[in-house]
């Protein structure tokens, strides 16, 4: 039920049956929301107007933090709830969650000296109960240029390492969703939810849903129905009849991406700019990204782009830190942009708005989650879902049980056991054909779902794709709802900021294959080819 090929039938069931929850938004926090109802016992039926994850959720800096420049702020319990869910996020899917060293070179005159540091990182470690081997550690300036050399030397007193976890946050999205799915839940990407349906009382009862793909509408009724829209929630609150006085302001955050052979980074490192921001480079598979901006956006949410300005900006803070490397506009070989939905607090510039989440409930009972972080979905979606269980005093409604339920394609893993199951795997993939290597990747990438993909494996031959591609964009089809090129490069697997090459190699291949298992019209294939064009030429911005 999470393939579009069943999307006739998930249509149907929505139409047909009454449920305890509508969830509006399929990102990371609508995710996390129907996983914790459906888990509960809950009906749940989640409705997303782009693809999964297609907003704010695969578009961060890709890191489940507790985010220790909330401390400067003074948010300690921000800061102690996201940096205690940092660990549950990665117990709970190790495959999409990987530990990452974070290096805080310190400087005379930066925003943190030594000793500020040493106590914020301690209170840090204390806030987000950070186990002992991976508490902080306090280096001199010898042992912070050895592990990154680029790093500048004049004025350096030394540095701060600790631990925070790196992830994949559109792929995080989907295994939430796809445990949801596991729990019973109905999901469906490319349908917006247009209008509210209401009782005599005038009280919310349900959605009217377009399907954009078809252009025919229907509807969901519901006992609750939660708005978690990310950047588009005062849309879906306008379209209620009565709305609260609380808004939003939408924020951008831009980030580059840079081959290791033009900035050879080896460290992770959390750093401060000339203006008094933080911005992080980190390595990942042979490139560097450097992220993020902050600035007040508002524009369309859906195209957010990299401009001149904001790569700019973030190649100048390379310069400033690293001043060993030599990269310009035409060393960026991608960009992202993302949307943040911050609650509107005046006068605040936008890296000092509160990243806290708020629950916000109309006279109509729509419940509103708006604010918050990547990594404190969970708690985010437990909060809300309680609120939803005191209020209808749900009888048949379990008690949360997401703190320790392992995500879609991580039973039976965890940090102990998960790279030993990777080598094995491995060798299985050898098996079949595909290098070692690949093979591992794969296995990092999946994890217990990596099963699925080698049945895919067996049964295709190199051609137009190589193989492990061919069985990745068949996976994706058949158990992740992918239904264009542009959800299956950027969404699926990254490859758009992370390999663009290979996805101009290789689109019109994937582009043949997908028109041929899902029946596109003449059309459709014309759109969607145009659509992964245009997302090609954003992520390159205007050089």
């Amino acid at each position: 039920m999470f393939s579009y090929k069943e999307r006739s039938k998930i249509k149907q069931l929505m139409t047909n049956y009454h449920f305890d929850v509508v969830v509006i938004g399929g990102g990371i926090t609508g995710a996390g929301i129907a996983l914790d109802a459906a888990s509960r016992g809950l009906s749940v039926a989640l409705v997303e107007m782009q693809d999964f994850s297609a907003g704010t959720s695969s578009r961060s800096t890709k890191l489940v933090h507790g985010g220790l420049r909330y401390l400067k702020n003074l948010e300690v319990d921000v800061v102690a709830e996201v940096g205690r869910e940092r660990e549950i996020v990665y117990n709970n899917g190790v495959h999409i969650t990987t530990p990452e060293h974070m290096l805080l070179p310190l400087y005379k005159k930066g925003t943190y000296g030594p000793l500020a540091t040493s106590i914020a990182l301690k209170v840090y470690d204390r806030l987000a109960r950070v186990k002992k081997e991976e508490r902080r550690t306090m280096l001199t300036k010898k042992q912070t240029l050895q592990l990154e050399p680029l790093l500048k030397e004049q004025d350096m007193r030394g540095g701060g390492y600790y631990v925070e976890y790196r992830t994949d946050d559109a792929r995080l999205t989907i295994e939430v969703l796809k445990k949801a799915v596991a729990y019973q839940a109905l999901c469906l990407n490319y349908a917006k939810a247009q209008n509210f349906m209401y009782d005599k009382k005038r009280r919310v009862v349900g959605v009217e849903v377009l399907d954009k793909l078809t252009d025919d509408t229907f509807t969901i009724s519901a006992t609750q129905v939660i708005n978690a829209a990310g950047p588009w929630v005062d849309d879906v609150r306008k379209r209620d009849q009565v709305a609260n006085n609380k808004q939003l302001r939408l924020t951008k955050g831009v980030h580059i991406v840079i081959d290791q052979t033009v900035f050879p980074l080896r460290q992770a490192i959390y750093f401060d700019t000339p203006d008094g921001r933080m911005v992080f480079a980190i390595p990942r598979d042979g490139k560097a990204y450097v992220g993020t901006t902050d600035t007040f956006y508002d524009k369309d949410p859906m195209h957010p782009i990299a401009t001149r300005e904001d790569v700019s900006y973030l190649l100048e803070t390379i310069h400033f830190m690293f001043p060993q490397v030599r990269v310009g506009h035409e060393d960026v070989e991608s960009t992202w942009a993302g949307v943040r939905p911050l609650i509107y607090e005046e006068g605040k510039d936008p890296s000092e708005i509160s990243r806290k989440d708020e629950i916000w409930v109309a006279k109509s009972g729509l419940m509103t989650i708006a604010g918050g972080k990547l990594t404190g979905y969970r708690q985010m979606a437990e909060d809300i879902v309680d609120q939803v269980v005191r209020t209808h005093k749900f009888k048949h409604a379990q008690k949360c049980a997401t703190k320790h339920l392992p995500l879609s394609g991580a039973n039976g893993i965890n940090a102990k056991n998960f790279q030993g199951y990777i080598g094995n795997k491995a060798k299985e993939g050898e098996r079949l054909g595909i290098s070692y290597e690949a093979a591992k990747q794969l296995v990092a990438t999946y994890g217990t779902n990596v099963d699925d993909v080698f049945r895919y494996l067996r049964n295709v031959q190199e051609g137009a794709l190589p193989r492990c591609l061919h069985a990745r964009l068949l996976y994706a089809i058949y158990h992740e709802m992918v239904y264009t090129p542009s959800d299956f490069f950027i969404r699926r697997t990254g490859m758009l900021y992370f390999d663009i090459a290979t996805v101009v190699k290789y689109k019109d291949a994937v582009l043949d294959i997908m028109a041929k298992e899902l029946s596109y019209t003449d059309k459709q294939r014309q759109q969607f080819n145009e659509e992964l064009i245009i997302a090609l030429h954003e992520a390159k911005y205007p050089q």
